[in-house]
């Protein structure tokens, strides 16, 4: 043993153990079987030796060498084991000391759970434990009883049947039951037993109304009659309450079993509070109305000094919200949001910027809302929130004027807030002559003069301030830009503010100073056009897209700016990423909405750069620069280069393109030298919606198919076709079948591949796969490979779905495909 502890290998030992327990003595075998228990576990191949051994003891004489025998085998059965020794097990649940049946009782759950098959043989035996007088005895059987349903659905049926009043009746006498010292723990009468009763009625009423009604008035005895001021009680009590909301429908029952969850939440104890929040979030969904009673209690609780417990409080409180109560709910919130921890702030924020978007019932309270919050807590306001509010801003139309008057009174007080800072801006440089000549005064509002110049040193503030990041700074000079039309008075101040940074050491900023310089100096009869108030947003586009339901590469005249508000577009990254052969083993296949490609590549948060509209590049220069940019070792694919060599090649498609990439030109101001025919590709490429791979034209060789895997419940066939022209990219239709007698839903199939190789994985046919080959899922691939001829075909695969709501994940390797597909 002590070797053992100190970490070498005992195999040596492992003989000596089996010498013990074929020994006569007890004492020999005690220390023979305590061995083979601390030193070996059920993969040994050693223990078949051990069988034969243990089938001798378990028919011994001697009642303490069968207890050691039943130990051992509870602790170290294997599969085979437990079919050579079941009969013996079994047989042993009838034995005349209460001992020898408790360990019997142990061991069989062991068996059962080793051999489900085996669970039938032990239902008699096990429903017949019940009846026991002896508490140790009684709490195994009920163990063993509770397993046999997990594992049997014959074994529930048949105590559901005949056993059902016997353990409410048991479970009633425990409680009526005098004091009895030997069992007593605080006060209760063996609460443990309690517990494993309560467990296993939750596992029979569950789903039967019948078994469901004989044990109402026994639960609703527990839940009252149980004190709560131990914790033995409380676990009781716990349990009971799991019964409660487990069982088939009886409304009384359910009040009485939240209310006691509300006490729960009042508890000096942090477990009793946090198990209460668990229990009460599953309860919601069974009777939302009883939890919505105690929702005042819940509210402090989000006010707790345990973060865990101020965390699920939140995630119950965001349950709680609708249409009734969103309100009061949410000045709660807010007015915790200003005194809470730093650390708790993000989670709150996160919580209320939700509540307030799902619920809100009007577009001023909304903005209001959101409002306080930017003013509180606007550093923990993620990106997609306040473009969200920009969103509802632009379509509120009646409300532009209400809505920067509160933004200017807002920056005043709390600059501090990036995301409120970011929003004032853009607002002021899109209604900065409403938030002057007080247009849209609504009832609610005070009175508020603010001049041209007030309005230019809001956003003059943003670009000076030194918290301002680049995004920050990019936008003001946008507003400063609109301001300059809007304000001519001002347009010469706000030149002079532009031109301080045509020496910045951002080359963002001052590639900004330069072109917008040039704009006020020289293009001032295109400038109002160019300026010109944004269309309106469309939200449901916005919306959706946040939701994943419109692909985010979709570009618009409105949707090219709702990734950057201040109309600066930023193209999709999947397919640049593609161009350039960037794909890595897990590469994405389309963009987050709003991702930046270099910002997704390189971890910055970098603005598209705006060029010069006289600007010129050479494809070489506008490559490479590309290419070092992003450290890329391996030159692009010949065909990509090319591609890219096309786009950078003509002077006006530069003109264009940076044009639409900056976002600051209408498209009706775009260069008209350049062609339909050479446009279409520049936009499609940059704009990340590129056709996808021909897969409709006509195929070239077949190849034979082959199965890429399979396991005891999921089958993979892959089928192969060349296109005519291309050997590089084999096109590959997947086809799903499931084995098992179960429907997969939310089925998912995602393949990673190496650097030489590129992938491109169209949408499944379904996400629901049908049970035993009743039906399939197809899915077609394409992969080009650049070491075509030198490198084979290797692929990741990860297949994830679930089953019976538990998600289920499946991995594998395919490195198998047909030698001539290699060419």
């Amino acid at each position: 043993m002590f070797i053992h502890m100190l970490g070498y290998p005992t195999h040596f030992g492992q003989m000596e153990c089996l010498k013990l327990i074929a020994s006569a003595g007890f004492p020999e075998k005690r220390i023979g079987y305590l061995g083979l228990m601390l030193l070996l576990d059920e993969r040994q191949e050693v223990l078949m030796l051990v069988t034969n051994s243990l089938k001798q003891d378990l028919n011994h004489s001697n009642q303490y060498i069968v207890g050691l025998a039943l130990c051992a085998l509870g602790n170290i059965c294997s599969a085979e084991m437990a079919r050579d020794l079941a009969p013996e097990v079994e047989r042993l649940l009838q034995f005349r000391d209460p001992n020898i049946r408790k360990k019997a009782a142990l061991c069989s759950i062991r068996i059962i759970k080793k051999v489900p098959d085996l669970a039938e043989n032990f239902i008699n035996s096990a429903a017949a434990l019940l009846k026991e007088k002896h508490h140790g005895v009684l709490i195994t059987g009920v163990q063993l009883c509770t397993d046999l349903c997990k594992v049997s659905s014959e074994a529930l049926d048949y105590l559901r049947k005949k056993c059902t009043e016997g353990l409410v009746k048991t479970l009633r006498d425990i409680v009526n039951s005098a004091y009895a010292p030997e069992y007593d723990v605080a006060g209760i009468t063996d609460p443990f037993l309690h517990i494993r009763l309560l467990k296993l009625l939750r596992m029979l009423g569950q789903g039967d109304a019948d078994a469901s009604d004989c044990m109402n008035d026994i639960l609703a005895q527990v839940a009252t009659k149980t004190e709560s001021n131990k914790n033995a009680g409380n676990a009781i009590l716990y349990e009971c309450v799991e019964t409660i909301m487990s069982i088939e429908d009886n409304g009384g029952l359910r009040v009485l079993a939240i209310n006691i969850l509300g006490r729960f939440l009042s508890n000096r104890d942090n477990n009793i509070r946090y198990v209460a929040l668990n229990m009460l979030m599953k309860a919601i969904t069974v009777d939302a109305q009883a939890v919505q009673r105690h929702r005042a209690t819940i509210l402090e609780r989000v006010k707790d000094s345990d973060a865990s417990i101020r965390k699920r409080a939140l995630e119950l409180v965001y349950l709680l919200v609708n249409e009734n109560n969103v309100k009061p709910l949410t000045k709660e919130l807010i007015e915790y949001l200003e005194v809470s921890d730093q650390e708790f702030k993000g989670d709150l924020t996160a919580k209320i910027c939700s509540i307030v978007e799902k619920f809100s019932p009007e577009k001023i309270w909304y903005i209001d809302q959101m409002l306080k919050v930017l003013s509180e807590a606007g550093n923990f306001v993620k990106d997609e929130v306040w473009h969200a509010l920009i969103v509802v801003i632009s379509n509120a139309s009646d409300l532009h004027g209400y809505t920067v008057r509160a933004l200017y009174r807002a920056f005043q007080t709390s600059a501090e807030q990036e995301t409120l800072v970011r929003v004032a801006v853009w607002c002021v440089g899109e209604y900065g002559d409403l938030l002057v000549n007080n247009v849209g005064m609504l009832d609610v509002e005070d009175p508020i003069t603010v001049t041209e110049s007030d309005a230019v040193d809001i956003v003059e503030v943003a670009i000076k301030c030194h918290t301002s990041d680049l995004t920050t700074k990019a936008m003001a000079f946008i507003a400063l830009l609109k301001l300059s039309s809007r304000f001519p008075s001002c347009s010469e101040r706000i030149r002079n503010i532009i031109v301080q940074h045509k020496g910045s050491l951002v080359l963002e900023l001052q590639q900004r100073s330069i072109e917008f310089n040039s704009i006020l100096e020289k293009h001032q009869n295109i400038r109002s056009a160019l300026v010109e108030r944004m269309p309106v947003l469309d939200e449901a586009t916005f919306s959706g897209r946040r939701a994943g339901s419109v692909p985010a590469a979709v570009s618009t005249s409105s949707g090219a700016s709702l990734n950057r508000p201040n109309g600066v577009f930023k193209p999709a990254a999947a397919p640049i990423a593609d161009l350039l052969d960037l794909s890595s083993d897990d590469a994405p296949t389309a963009s987050p909405p709003g991702g930046d490609f270099l910002q997704d590549l390189l971890g910055v948060d970098l603005l598209p750069t705006p060029a010069p509209s006289g600007a010129s590049q050479t494809a070489k220069a506008g490559t490479d620069v590309l290419l070092d940019l992003l450290s890329i070792g391996t030159p692009p694919p010949a065909q990509s280069s090319s591609s890219m060599s096309d786009i950078l090649s003509s002077s006006h498609d530069n003109k264009m393109l940076l044009t639409n990439l900056d976002g600051l030109m209408p498209h009706s101001l775009s260069t008209p030298a350049a062609s339909p025919a050479t446009a279409a590709p520049v936009l499609d490429l940059l704009d990340g919606f590129a056709p996808s791979p021909k897969k409709k034209e006509e195929n070239g060789t077949a190849y034979p198919s082959m199965v890429a895997y399979e396991s005891s419940s999921l089958k993979i066939t892959f089928n192969f076709s060349k296109s005519s022209g291309n050997p590089q990219t084999t096109l590959i239709q997947a086809t799903f079948t499931n084995l098992s007698p179960n429907v997969y839903t939310d089925f998912l199939f995602q393949a990673a591949v190496p650097k030489f190789l590129q992938l491109h994985l169209d949408p499944a046919s379904s996400n629901s796969l049908p049970e035993s080959g009743n039906g399939s899922i197809t899915q077609s691939l394409g992969v080009t490979n650049s070491q075509h001829g030198k490198k084979s075909l290797i692929m990741r695969i990860r297949i994830a779905y679930k089953l019976n709501g538990k998600d289920v994940l499946e991995e594998g390797q395919i490195s198998n495909f047909p030698r001539e597909l290699l060419g």
